[in-house]
């Protein structure tokens, strides 16, 4: 895993040279509102990502629901409050066969309410599939 974030990492910065980068494992809500601003475009990669490092982290303590409520509104919340656009990365993982574990399980379901919650908050979602966008929702004109 650490190979594939450092090419990760490497392939960005030669790609998007000016790029500003912050790698936020878990405040992300709190970032989208730092660095929101009107001329501003923020990129979320990826939704997936954040809900392991809180779900099921490589090192600390996942947190509770009570707590994954909270975090989740939380950044439901910074979407909404962003003075400009921020466009978010996320994996679709319920399309399959439902995983044999309860961890997997809560994992797919959680993040299937992520997206239900944010994208009633978005103008735009779209489904990328084999490098071709399948849009999903509109924002009316």
């Amino acid at each position: 895993m650490r190979l594939r974030i450092a090419h990760h990492r490497l392939e960005r910065a030669e790609r998007l040279p000016q790029l500003e980068c912050e790698e936020v494992p878990i405040d992300l809500p709190q970032a989208i509102l730092r660095h929101s601003a009107p001329d501003r475009l923020i990129v979320i990669d990826c939704l997936t990502l954040w809900l392991t490092n809180l779900l099921m982290p490589s090192e600390d303590e996942a947190v509770d629901d009570r707590e994954w409520n909270l975090k989740r509104e939380a950044l439901c919340d910074a979407i909404s409050e962003a003075s400009g656009p921020v466009l978010m990365v996320s994996n679709e993982i319920g399309l399959g066969t439902s995983p044999m574990s309860p961890e997997a399980r809560h994992f797919v379901d959680e993040l299937g309410r992520l997206h239900q919650l944010i994208a009633a908050r978005c103008d735009r979602v779209t489904l990328m599939v084999a490098g071709i966008e399948v849009p999903v929702k509109r924002e009316a004109r």
